[in-house]
């Protein structure tokens, strides 16, 4: 790590902190609260951490998960993670205690932080009760009783400071200059169409690349106040968050969960600039009937997607909410989480229509069978331990398909049509029905299923599982809905469930999904 170095040569998350600590010293980083870290102070809370990582024996490679909400720890854990030479391995919150379990011992994961109460989990009593053998190191975050007892068998957060101790700064220092560009920062779970998730590979110098093209089409400065909504185990959260405020100087005010009035607080008391999200959190701050009690008129760069936005809500967000910058997005885990965007400039029919065109260097093409390929520096250097499905998805002239179909117009600009797989996106979050109906076969009395994503007007699309039950077997839709939420993520549980004679297959034997949703219009 070249000391002196400008943004434009920083290649590494560690590089990118030590300069974000030069040049904005003493500007915020993170307001979490009551706890309020300029960037200087945000690089010695994460080199006390690193130390202490070193202290328990990680060393480079290593791989870390962080299990937790949108607090200064996650920052904090995932740079100080980098800091070391690991690679940060960011977890659902949403996940039940068998899909973490499951991704900690795939990713080999040699320590983990873990949140303890919060929003009605303890994600940290679940692991321990787990009987899953856990990592070396497991480190609990207090998120909101900080009087809960301390367990014999983890460290808390406040016990990093004492392991640091053990380690000097200059040796924390050393671990950071040997990170290379080229090096894993994270790995980003995406479940599989075939029930099974993969984990996308990126490199420091793509995450930061991808990040900071995003930061320059919202023109994101050290004047800037982010409120970071979208989760951070999430790369638009992680990258398009921390990510980008670390390369731009930008503050970072993490929530915990959206609760729009609580959102309109902060942007009146932080006078918040930046806002991005999933259509439906604008939708509801528009119409929340104490909108008018709030001064939001700080308000300047939006981001939505994920789901469809109607022209009319763009027109609102820049009326209503003044927004001066609205822009739509396209991304995927396999392309470090981007990959086209619009621009300022774009007006709000192009900015509901289409995803924009490339950036971070990206190429953009439709092949013949309609499907959306990218290819450049910044495509995942593979899945996890997944040669087979590396090569289904990149080619061997490196593009990368994504099984999204859709069309580019005469200036570049992507509108996607259709989904080749049939994933669907629910509050924001992809949603991949083969493995809801590889839990559902765990079932007693499900023959077979089939998932598709249908309409809502709250979270875009829900569920709906068509059930063929085993002969002799009766189950109720409740039966159904509770199995799927002791086995999956609250987004991925089915909401409606139709039991069916028979699933309606083609020649081949495949299911008809598309007949599924046709005979629901």
């Amino acid at each position: 790590m070249t000391e002196g170095a400008d943004a434009g040569t920083v290649r590494t998350t560690p590089a990118a902190l030590q300069h974000a600590a030069r040049a904005y010293a003493d500007r915020d980083a993170v307001v979490d609260g009551n706890v309020r870290l300029t960037y200087a102070d945000l690089l010695g809370e994460v080199r006390s951490a690193a130390r202490a990582l070193i202290a328990r024996g990680i060393e480079r490679g290593d791989r870390i998960a962080i299990w937790a909400p949108n607090t200064h720890h996650w920052v904090v854990a995932a740079l100080a993670t980098h800091y070391v030479g690991g690679t940060v391995i960011p977890v659902n919150t949403r996940y039940t205690v068998t899909e973490t379990v499951e991704l900690l011992e795939r990713t080999r994961a040699r320590a983990v932080f873990v949140a303890g109460p919060f929003l009605g989990r303890d994600r940290l009593a679940e692991l321990r009760a787990s009987g899953a053998g856990l990592p070396a190191t497991v480190i609990a975050i207090t998120v909101e009783d900080e009087s809960a007892d301390k367990a014999p068998d983890h460290l808390d957060w406040s016990d990093l400071a004492g392991y640091a101790e053990n380690v000097s700064p200059a040796d924390a220092d050393r671990r950071a200059s040997e990170v290379d560009p080229e090096d894993v920062s994270d790995i980003l779970f995406t479940s599989g169409t075939t029930g099974r998730s993969k984990g996308a590979m990126c490199a420091h110098r793509q995450s930061l690349d991808t990040s900071a093209a995003w930061a320059a089409c919202g023109r994101l400065d050290e004047n800037d106040r982010y409120l970071i909504i979208n989760p951070f185990f999430h790369s638009f959260g992680y990258k398009a968050g921390i990510l980008a405020c670390l390369q731009t100087g930008a503050a970072m005010v993490p929530m915990i969960a959206f609760d729009p009035e609580q959102a309109m607080q902060v942007v009146a008391d932080q006078r918040i600039t930046v806002l991005p999200g999933p259509p439906t959190i604008y939708q509801v701050l528009l119409d929340h009937p104490k909108r008018g009690d709030y001064d939001l008129s700080s308000l300047r760069f939006a981001v939505t997607g994920a789901a469809i936005v109607p022209v009319a809500l763009v027109e609102r967000m820049q009326t209503d909410l003044d927004f001066d910058i609205v822009l739509t997005a396209y991304g995927l885990s396999e392309a470090c989480g981007f990959g086209t965007m619009c621009r300022p400039e774009d007006d709000a029919a192009t900015v509901a229509h289409t995803c924009g065109g490339p950036i971070a260097g990206f190429e953009l093409r439709i092949d013949d069978n309609g499907e959306v390929l990218l290819r450049g520096e910044n495509v995942m250097l593979g899945y996890l331990d997944d040669e087979e499905n590396t090569a289904k998805t990149i080619d061997a002239d490196g593009w990368l398909h994504t099984g999204d179909v859709g069309t580019v117009d005469d200036r570049g600009y992507l509108r996607i049509t259709d989904r080749l797989k049939d994933m669907y996106i629910s509050g924001g979050f992809n949603v991949y029905p083969a493995e809801i109906e590889q839990a559902l076969a765990r079932l007693d009395g499900v023959a077979e299923s089939a998932v598709i994503g249908v309409p809502d007007e709250r979270m875009g699309e829900v569920g709906m599982a068509f059930v063929v039950t085993k002969a002799g077997h009766e189950l109720s839709e409740k039966q159904v809905i509770d199995f799927a939420l002791e086995h999956l993520a609250k987004f991925k549980v089915p909401r409606q469930v139709a039991f069916v004679p028979e699933l309606p297959r083609n020649a081949g034997g495949k299911v008809l999904k598309r007949q599924l949703r046709e005979e629901l219009s």
